[in-house]
This record gives structure tokens, sequence and C-alpha cells, in this order.
């Protein structure tokens, strides 16, 4: 009942605008969010792996970082947002197999929400081709919840919301457990695997933490996360983390909020079956997505 209350309590604060900075008339704000996904597991992989030196480890490590620790920027106003990564020169030398597998993961792009239409677009660059994703925000069943923390200042509700997961996405894969009790004859008869996917599994469904704060009552958020009554400074999936470093609240410089254009335009669904299949074609090849045998780090 109480958590019903503080929902109800911050809907009507978010419908009336009481944020004087939003009652301007070309209302927008700017805030920079910092993604860290978890590689703990991989690591930890990978050292057990006796063929895989000290030097390459440290090697994969650092690219690794790379892909999995990155920094975005939101610009949004009442009713749209755009969230694009920062842009960064790209390091000499970069193994062709992580920008393989960047490719994977999404391959930058901008992603822009309309929360009004309740729709969103975003253009990815998929295995040197580019799409234009069209379809329909996701619908989070938030729950909100009395819990409250500062973030930067700004004083955050607690809400949470189970999420289905994208198989598409390669921050979702999980390695998986081992099995325990096997013994080591056993595993000799086993073929040796060389294909990476055949040692990752994608959960159904995610549980989601969200921090909002209705003291910018827009119903926006890093990536494709929307719908609370206020801006989403945090979230966290269990393996990846997006904070909010800094707000800028009507800058200066105006940014240009509209959707992208470029790319073949597809839905959702029709993209993740093109990921989906070119997966499948890695994994009769023997490789991963990061191409060929990357993940033996040998060739």
């Amino acid at each position: 009942m109480k958590t019903n209350l503080i929902g109800s309590a911050l809907a009507i604060l978010f419908m009336c605008g009481i944020t004087p900075a939003l009652a301007q008339k070309e209302f927008q704000g700017t805030a920079v969010y910092e993604s860290k996904t978890s590689t703990s597991e991989f690591k930890s992989r990978f050292a057990e792996n006796k063929e895989i030196t000290p030097e390459m480890q440290k090697m994969i490590e650092e690219n690794m970082k790379k892909m999995f620790e990155k920094t975005f920027i939101l610009h949004f106003d009442k009713s749209a947002s755009i969230y694009k990564e920062e842009e960064k020169l790209e390091a000499p030398g970069q193994n062709p197999g992580m920008r393989m597998m960047g490719s994977f993961m999404g391959g930058g792009g901008t992603y822009y929400k309309n929360v009004k239409e309740k729709t969103y677009t975003v253009n990815k660059e998929f295995m040197g081709k580019e799409f234009l994703v069209k379809d329909s925000l996701p619908r989070l069943n938030w729950k909100l919840e009395s819990e409250t923390r500062q973030i930067g200042g700004y004083t955050c509700y607690k809400a949470t919301a189970v999420m289905a997961v994208s198989k598409t996405d390669f921050k979702n894969f999980r390695l998986k457990k081992k099995e325990e009790g096997k013994k080591e004859e056993d595993k000799k008869d086993e073929p040796k695997k060389t294909n990476f996917m055949d040692d990752v599994e994608i959960p159904k469904e995610i549980t989601i933490t969200a921090w909002y704060t209705p003291e910018i009552p827009v119903s926006q958020g890093p990536d494709n996360y929307w719908g609370l009554p206020g801006l989403i400074l945090e979230v966290n999936d269990g393996k990846t983390i997006i904070l909010c470093s800094k707000i800028v609240i009507n800058p200066k410089e105006k940014a240009e909020i509209k959707a992208p254009t470029n790319g073949k335009e597809v839905s959702q669904k029709e993209y993740d079956e093109t990921v989906l299949k070119k997966m499948e074609e890695f994994r009769e090849m023997g490789g991963g997505p990061g191409g060929g045998r990357m993940m033996r780090m040998r060739d």
C-alpha cells in the first residue's frame, strides 16, 4: 500500500511538471552515462586455459575493457531523446577479432526514443552493413519502491522490473556452469570445444534495478530504459551497470533530437533474425562472434 501511494504521488508530480526548468518552452537536458559490464567470469575462464600466456591474457583483458567500459551521452527533452556512445579514436593495431565482436554487440549507432509515441529508432552497423531498426518501445512493468539514495545531488527512488533478454546482445551472454563431479577420463572422451558459442548461454529474463529522480520529471533514461516518473540515473541488470556521471539542464548549445535515417529499415525481430543467422553460420564454421577461431587465441 505504501509503495502504491509513493508511486501515485510521484506520478502526480510528473504530470504536473512542477520543476521550473521543465516549464521552459525549449527545455532540453544532457546526461553523461558510464557503462560497465562485468567480465570476471570470462577472465577466470581464460586464466584456467594453460594455452593462454600472461601476455595474451593481458591483451585480452585490455580489449574486453574497451568493449565493456564505455561512455554514452543522452540528449533529451519532454518527449524524445537520443542516446549515443561518446566518439573516441580507435587505437592503432586494434585486434580485428575484437572489432568483429563489437559488431555482434550492436556496432554503435544513435538510439532515438519517442516516449510520447512509444517508439524507437536505432541505426546499427552489423558485419559491414547498416540497418535502421524501428519498433515499439519495450513495455516494462516497473515496481516503484520506497527506498531512496542520492546520485549526483539528486534524490533518486528505486524501481525494479523483470525484462526479457535480447539474444543478440553480447552483454547478456553468460558462461555455462561447469559440470561438477565429472571424471577426467570422461572429459578426455568429449570432443574438444573450439566454438565460443558452445560455452555461453543466455537467460530468458533478467531483473532490472533502476534509480530515477522525480526532480527531472521526464520519462527517459539510458539505452532502451524508460517509463518511470523521472529521469533514470542508474540501471543495474546484475551484469551491466549504467551510471549517470553528469547532468546539464538547458545547455547553451542545443542538440538536434531526431531519429536517424540511414540504413536498411527493419523491425527488431527482423534484425535479430539476421544476427542469429550469422551467429549460427559462425557456429558451423567452428568460430564465434569474434570471428573465426578467435577464442582459441592461437590464430
